[in-house]
């Protein structure tokens, strides 16, 4: 899926969270969990496999997702 606009970000922000709590940047890594928790909870902006139906034309891009989660904080 490299460089396809496929995969779910999700793993690689829930990183970025626990590298800022390792930095003592707890308020940082709360916003950015917040900030994807909602985006997934909406499920209007998130990637196929989040989809109840792995065809819905709904799905976002790697991109859009996280550019929703940014948006989001």
């Amino acid at each position: 899926y490299a460089g396809k606009n496929k995969v779910n970000p999700t793993a690689t922000i829930l990183s970025a969270v626990l590298m800022l709590r390792h930095i003592n940047e707890a308020s940082a890594a709360d916003r950015l969990e917040n900030a994807a928790r909602k985006v997934l909870k909406e499920g209007k902006f998130v990637t196929y496999d989040l989809k109840q139906d792995r065809n819905d034309p709904t799905a976002v891009g790697t991109q859009e997702m996280a550019e929703a989660i940014c948006r989001s904080l």
